[in-house]
């Protein structure tokens, strides 16, 4: 179970202590165990998408490797340029890369590549459905940039979601950061865009489903 996700934890606990609470009062037996099942499902699910499973980075990566920020499915590999100035360059050629992530999917986010953090910003949007494309320019988000040891940048976003509606994330500027390591979450369905070099070598496709910490998404 990730620390992200005590404080939800605890209040759904109390939820369902209210539901068996009540539960106790009813004289009907299907609505009693009705209350009781109910209670069940929702205490069970809830610490199922907080869980945390351990994750093992590719052994002997160069630095130049970027690993998947999340679990998901690859649903977006376009040539965008850049359109801000704060990061990259305004009109900089990159290439973008989402990742869908689904209420079932572990939602605890990583460090795409080791390297120092330059740019951290947090924007108050929407709620689009994260899986509209739309979704990564005008829904609540983060924008973080990494320099990597090899002086090469990368950006990604943590982008909340239709259902999402808290975004998690412990970095700040000047930090210096390992790939793997566990930095946030985005809670209940969201997604993660990732932007690099467009002359990058792109090893994942539209569709394949990855794995936070572990699969490989290019070389930049």
């Amino acid at each position: 179970m990730t620390v992200y996700g005590k404080d939800v934890i605890l209040r759904v606990l109390s939820i369902t202590l209210i539901i068996d609470a009540a539960a106790y009062f009813i004289n009907l037996s299907w609505l009693k165990i009705s209350f009781l099942i109910l209670s069940i499902l929702l205490f069970g699910f809830t610490l199922y998408f907080f869980r945390d499973p351990k994750r093992e980075i590719p052994q002997n990566i160069s630095d130049d490797i970027v690993i998947s920020p999340a679990d998901g499915k690859i649903v977006q590999i376009n040539d965008i340029e850049y359109s801000n100035n704060d990061f990259f360059l305004k009109g900089e050629k990159l290439k973008q890369i989402s990742i869908f992530l689904s209420p079932l999917n572990v939602h605890v986010n990583r460090i795409p590549i080791s390297g120092l953090i330059k740019f951290y910003k947090y924007i108050k949007g929407e709620y689009i459905v994260a899986f509209n494309h739309k979704s990564s320019e005008k829904n609540e988000r983060t924008e973080i940039g990494i320099v990597s040891k090899n002086n090469k940048k990368i950006l990604f976003k943590q982008i909340a979601g239709y259902v999402a509606r808290r975004i998690v994330c412990l970095l700040k500027e000047e930090q210096s950061v390992s790939a793997g390591d566990k930095f946030g979450m985005i809670k209940f369905g969201s997604r993660v865009d990732i932007f690099i070099d467009r002359s990058s070598r792109i090893i994942v496709k539209i569709g394949d489903k990855v794995t936070g910490g572990e699969t490989i998404i290019a070389e930049i």
